[in-house]
């Protein structure tokens, strides 16, 4: 373990050293941002940070250092903290200068009060982020992060109750009223808490006081807590993430990893039954909002823990098995290895997947370039790169779209399926919208995070009326293809999110939703039992060259990609002459669609630049998957 643990059981105190030997200068919080960078640094140090993705709550000390792999799913309002504040002896009247950064309750003993009216008190601000474990996750992402962590915890008995705390943003909103409802709002917190402006003293009352106060809270929440988590079935905490620097360079529906200090202060929970009727003896209306904005924003600290955030990145990808940022310097050796043994995984691949896709070589080759396939950038509002699959032809009675869909699960960092049936259609919240009375985004199952792989199953899909929210959610899916983004409604207007999934559609015939290729697939077997086939091919394949597969699919992703001049104008002559022997179903979107499959069948063999030979080999693809749709056209008349 990194030397001297004191920085991972104890940052508080490693910030108050930086803090005493700088006072109120800001270049404490630089050296207290660098000094856990280079902490971070040594020996795998990261790899003994508990993770609250893989630790229960109850194991974790307060104030400890912890990380946390995430998506924001929604952005509170910026937040008033006091980032320099003073106490007061009340016997001897000496002075104390406190830091209030990566805290969320000001800390004085039991003669202290905190000085509201100190000049030197500093008031500043933070934003608040509310994040979920990422969306779909797989369980071999989760079980490789659990193997690669050292971390070695049991209960934590340190989670007590302190009343000797307050929290600053009670402190901010009495020190910003005027001095008539400051006295109002002390008298509710007296009556509802028994806290108010002298909470040092009479320290057993008050225990007992808020420990009620506490029961309360969970007798009169409305209805259980809800985590707004987008996909159904999703474990794991949410947190409530305080960010002090940079804030600005992340958006919602990022995925990011987190490093900071854990925060779980009882104190931080939503305001006790008797305080919310005192203040709505104030303002009756007011505190109707009010309380369901309370009640979301300040849920329960052992449900919804905090994280002050002393370093946060952005993340490429959650795939353990690559290094975490693809473009370090550190990590062109490992890129470079990988791709002088691309050839082989390839193939080894292409194997797997054909059995998968019960003999079909043709509908393996597309679902790798599928897989591998990322929107890179964005011409207007034209996304390119993205290359949504319908694979129709899927056996209808069986269960091949469930375990297909299974494979995919072990194959990539986080997936999800969606059973298009009626009832799910109509029923299930798809689009995340503004709840304006608790002031939050209500999450939908479209809120995923970049790279995600979503299977639509249509097999299931069956006679029936589809009502207005079944008619929006199919709007919203047929959107989210096109486009790729999502309209996110906030009531009085609609908010567009780009997005970056990567839709794979199975089928009896052609699908209702739009695609950019549709492949018929053609099984060559049909295995008498489709589960055990299935378990069969997984259990065959080694645990490396599953690794393999792991991280061949996630970095061809992040390849560059370009084309010579010499290898356009041939494709340009190339296209031209085949106007003119098809002149009435050659079009331009055809060259779109063949373009898109020469780029991802290059990369798919690790090169980065197009050949001929990969042109060529794109032609005869997409010459076999368009012979094939008419042959299943000839046999169904018009079905397709």
């Amino acid at each position: 373990m990194p030397c001297g643990e004191d920085w991972l059981s104890h940052p508080l105190g490693i910030v108050q050293g930086f803090f005493a030997q700088n006072g109120v200068n800001p270049d404490w919080e630089k050296k207290v941002i660098e000094y856990f960078k280079e902490k971070l640094k040594e020996n795998n140090a990261p790899k003994w940070v508990p993770s609250l993705n893989e630790v229960p709550l109850h194991y974790l000390k307060p104030n400890s250092f912890v990380k946390f792999r995430c998506m924001i799913q929604d952005m509170f309002d910026p937040e008033f903290y006091m980032g320099i504040y003073e106490t007061v002896n009340r016997n001897t009247k000496a002075r104390v200068l406190h830091f209030g950064k990566y805290r969320d309750v000001a800390e004085c003993g039991p003669q202290q009060e905190v000085d509201l009216n100190s000049p030197r008190t500093t008031t500043l601000e933070r934003q608040t982020f509310y994040c979920v474990p990422v969306p779909g996750e797989s369980t071999w992402v989760k079980e490789a992060y659990v193997n690669a962590n050292q971390v070695r915890v049991s209960p934590s008995t340190s989670y007590t109750p302190s009343r000797h705390k307050r929290s600053y943003e009670d402190d901010e909103e009495m020190d910003l009223r005027p001095n008539k409802q400051k006295e109002q709002h002390a008298g509710a917190r007296q009556a509802g808490r028994g806290v108010g402006l002298q909470w040092c003293g009479e320290t057993k009352r008050l225990e007992t006081e808020a420990s009620t106060g506490q029961q309360l809270n969970f007798l009169h929440l409305s209805s259980p807590f809800d985590l707004n988590f987008p996909l159904p079935g999703e474990t794991g905490p949410a947190c409530l993430v305080k960010v002090y620097e940079d804030w600005d360079c992340f958006k919602v529906n990022d995925v990011v990893e987190l490093y900071g200090v854990l925060s779980v202060e009882p104190v931080l929970s939503v305001p006790s039954h008797d305080e919310r009727e005192t203040s709505s003896l104030l303002d009756p209306m007011e505190c109707t909002d009010t309380s369901e904005e309370q009640r979301v924003h300040s849920p329960p600290a052992s449900l919804v823990p905090r994280i002050h955030v002393v370093l946060a990145q952005k993340l490429q990808h959650i795939n353990p098995l690559l290094p975490a940022c693809l473009n370090k310097e550190e990590s062109k050796s490992f890129v470079s290895d990988f791709m002088s043994e691309l050839s082989p995984v390839r193939a080894e691949l292409l194997g797997f997947l054909t059995h998968a896709l019960l003999g079909d070589g043709l509908a393996a080759e597309y679902l790798i370039l599928h897989l591998i396939s990322t929107v890179y950038t964005r011409r207007d509002v034209l996304p390119l790169g993205k290359f949504t699959l319908n694979l129709s032809g899927c056996p209808r009675s069986s269960t091949f779209t469930e375990h297909l869909y299974r494979i995919i699960q072990h194959l990539v960092p986080a997936a999800f399926r969606l059973q298009m049936t009626i009832e799910n259609m109509n029923h299930l919240k798809f689009v995340p919208h503004k709840d304006y009375a608790a002031n939050r985004l209500v999450s939908g199952l479209l809120q995923l995070p970049s790279s995600t792989s979503l299977v639509i199953d249509e097999t299931l899909l069956e006679q029936g009326q589809l009502d207005t929210p079944g008619v929006h959610n199919v709007a919203a899916l047929s959107n989210l293809i096109t486009w790729q983004k999502v309209d996110y409604d906030f009531s009085y207007h609609r908010m567009e999110f780009p997005c970056n999934v990567n839709v794979l559609i199975t089928s009896e015939g052609r699908s209702l939703l739009p695609a950019d290729c549709q492949l018929h697939l053609q099984p060559q077997i049909i295995p008498p039992n489709m589960e055990e086939y299935m378990n069969s091919l997984l259990s065959a394949v080694l645990p490396s060259v599953l690794s393999k597969f792991r991280i061949y699919l996630t970095l061809l992703r992040f390849l560059d990609y370009s084309i010579s001049d010499e290898i356009t104008k041939a494709v340009e002559d190339d296209f031209v002459e085949m106007r003119k022997n098809d002149p009435q179903s050659v079009t331009a979107d055809d060259l779109h669609q063949l373009l898109i499959v020469a780029r991802f069948l290059s990369l798919s063999a690790g090169q980065t630049t197009l050949s001929r030979e990969r042109w060529l080999r794109a032609k005869h693809l997409e010459s076999l998957r368009r012979t094939r749709l008419q042959q299943q056209k000839c046999v169904n008349g018009n079905e397709l």
